[in-house]
């Protein structure tokens, strides 16, 4: 399962993360996501766990609770939707005439 973990506290690593979670069962991954511009933790993450039960005895243990002064959001991840990239729009009319 996927977990979306957010609030975290902006120094917490890859490995601090996957740490947090392994008390509750095998994690395949744990990553804190990251500015591409600044290299910056933007506060949240996520962590695939093997087993559901696993990953729900941990959404239930952790969401809410207090990791370095910040309460964290825990919970299942949902999918990505897909969004168009990039600008867009067309430009309607103008310097016609």
């Amino acid at each position: 399962m996927n977990i979306y973990v957010g609030n975290l506290p902006y120094q917490v690593t890859d490995d601090e993360l996957r740490q947090v979670f392994e008390q509750f069962g095998a994690v395949s991954s744990a990553r804190v996501i990251m500015d591409r511009e600044t290299q910056r933790s933007k506060g949240f993450g996520f962590v695939e766990m093997d087993k559901d039960d696993d990953a729900n005895a941990a959404i239930q243990s952790l969401n809410g609770s207090d990791y370095n002064g910040r309460p964290l959001r825990v919970n299942e991840a949902r999918p990505r939707e897909d969004r168009p990239r990039g600008g867009g729009g067309g430009g309607g009319g103008w310097g016609r005439g």
